[in-house]
């Protein structure tokens, strides 16, 4: 960690000036990120790599956003202060994270719960449905839910995976008795097609879905089947709706409209030719031509400045990130733990994947944000405490020395 908090210092000092800080603040980050890390129990070893990761990530995102937007910096800044402070104040909790197994059902509550208030109670922004707010504060309650959703699942599927992957797919019954909770999990996402008009984040949450699924019981039909009716939910979506219909053009030909709907993505493929190879340098390039560059399109920005160079270094520490999460689980004796870091590892991974893809023009952009370096504390503190929940699975016995 005092590694990853030199890299983060030395990010940030190029930092613009009188924008973010004073340095008594960034003082106070590093000293809750080494007690984040050394507060751990002393009979275990952690893979601390995976807060390192983090930090570094984050304070990359942080430099980012400053350069991009000051007022919105300043505000990032915050909720990175209340994302390592949850990550301290949880740590002892995600400890016995084992328990969590005991009250699967209670995290398909939770999930409903906060469904209701966005529905309720959300603002609609830009044609979807994703914000309560409470006084100056504003949250994003689909980032909890992600992560409620996979808590559910890995427990469920710990319980049933064996029963589920030996019942033969014509049999409706048996496939119906332990099949009708796990697809509360695909009801989940087309909920959000439907109520927030979201296609990203509904699609972020069938991906892990059916990964979970699929390794758990190696029933590639039922993936299968619930692509297709999710394929139908977005047909419908795109015809139904105008928001998601003028994402849909707007990725088939932004150039159809470079004056209007599809202005930001054409100034998005801009700043990445001009990035080149090798990029313009910090604060050097115009990535502020984009509109909402801050939270839609962090990675064009990357790419204009760091090139394309700095643009895959970016996602293999992301891939590094992930293929941690992933090793988490293989080297834990029980399913349930296996199956739980699958689902994060899918849900960080395939995360990057929508947006990044949706930057350069692979998929269509979603409002997804490109974890910890996207402005958003939302997204910054469910990501912080996806970190430490598997960091904190990644404990295994101290030998003597």
């Amino acid at each position: 960690m005092a590694g990853a908090l030199a890299v983060a210092a030395l990010i940030l000092s190029f930092a613009p000036r009188n924008t973010i800080g004073p340095p008594w603040v960034f003082a106070l980050l590093g000293a809750l990120a080494l007690v984040w890390v050394l507060w751990q129990p002393s009979n275990a070893v952690r893979d601390d790599v995976l807060p390192a990761l983090a930090v570094v990530l984050a304070a990359l995102g942080l430099a980012l956003v400053d350069r991009l937007s000051p007022e919105l910096a300043a505000r990032q800044q915050a909720w990175l202060l209340v994302s390592l402070l949850l990550a301290i104040g949880l740590g002892p909790v995600f400890t016995g994270f084992r328990r969590f197994a005991a009250y699967k059902y209670l995290w398909v509550i939770a999930s409903l719960v906060l469904f209701a208030l966005l529905l309720f109670f959300g603002e609609q922004v830009n044609g979807a449905r994703l914000w309560i707010k409470l006084g100056p504060i504003e949250y994003e309650p689909i980032e909890l839910i992600k992560l409620f959703i996979v808590l559910f699942l890995a427990a469920y599927l710990a319980e049933t995976a064996d029963v589920i992957g030996n019942a033969r797919p014509w049999s409706l019954r048996a496939n119906l008795k332990y099949l009708g909770p796990l697809f509360i999990g695909w009801g989940v996402s087309i909920a959000i097609l439907v109520l927030q008009r979201d296609l990203g984040m509904a699609t972020l949450l069938l991906a892990t879905f059916a990964t979970i699924l699929y390794v758990a019981t190696r029933r590639g039909d039922i993936v299968l089947f619930g692509a297709l009716l999710f394929v139908a939910g977005a047909f419908w979506a795109v015809h139904h709706y105008p928001y998601v219909h003028t994402r849909i053009a707007v990725w088939r030909n932004p150039f159809s409209d470079p004056l209007g709907a599809g202005y930001q993505s054409s100034q998005a493929y801009y700043s990445l030719a001009a990035g080149g190879l090798f990029g313009s340098g910090y604060r050097l390039g115009h990535p502020g031509m984009i509109p909402d560059v801050a939270t839609d399109y962090v990675y064009a920005a990357f790419a204009e400045e760091f090139g394309v160079l700095g643009a895959l270094i970016l996602l293999v520490i992301f891939l590094n990130l992930v293929r941690r999460i992933f090793a988490t689980g293989l080297q834990q004796p029980d399913l349930y733990t296996k199956l739980l870091a699958t689902g994060l590892a899918a849900t960080l991974g395939f995360q990057v994947v929508i947006i990044v893809s949706g930057v350069i023009g692979l998929l269509p952009l979603t409002g997804i944000t490109l974890p910890f370096m996207s402005y958003g504390g939302s997204s910054l503190v469910a990501n912080f405490l996806l970190v430490a929940l598997v960091w904190a699975m990644s404990a295994r016995p101290r030998l003597p020395a």
